[in-house]
């Protein structure tokens, strides 16, 4: 188990880490919107969800192709290094959203879309 203090300052690093990979990412992903991250600190690093959020579904599956995929599987992997952070393969801690979807929906409610999303780990 992870103490308090310690989660406080590992959400502060991956926050930070995960936000550069944001910034990267804007202006190389066509409707990449922002990024968000859910971890239980009891079940790290197996529990981390790495949720990155397009504007409309077809621009979501246009980055789910090919190297768009492999690229975001990449900036999320040098974000947990960056923090200090060993998950293993980043890729198993990758889900993807749009905010067309949540607006269908969830009426654009994020906090409990992804609340209501299943663990996928």
């Amino acid at each position: 188990m992870i103490a308090k203090k310690e989660r406080g300052k590992m959400e502060r690093r991956l926050s930070a880490a995960l936000t550069h990979a944001c910034e990267q990412a804007k202006p190389l992903l066509p409707g990449f919107c922002w990024l968000t991250h859910e971890v239980d600190y009891q079940r790290f690093p197996e529990s981390l969800v790495v949720t990155w959020v397009f504007d409309t579904h077809p621009n979501l599956a246009n980055a789910l192709k090919g190297d768009a995929r492999r690229h975001i599987a990449d900036l999320t992997a040098e974000a947990l290094a960056e923090a200090g952070l060993d998950v293993g393969d980043a890729s198993r801690h990758l889900d993807f959203d749009s905010e067309e979807a949540c607006e269908r929906e969830h009426g654009g409610d994020w906090q409990r879309r992804l609340r209501t999303k299943p663990t996928r780990h």
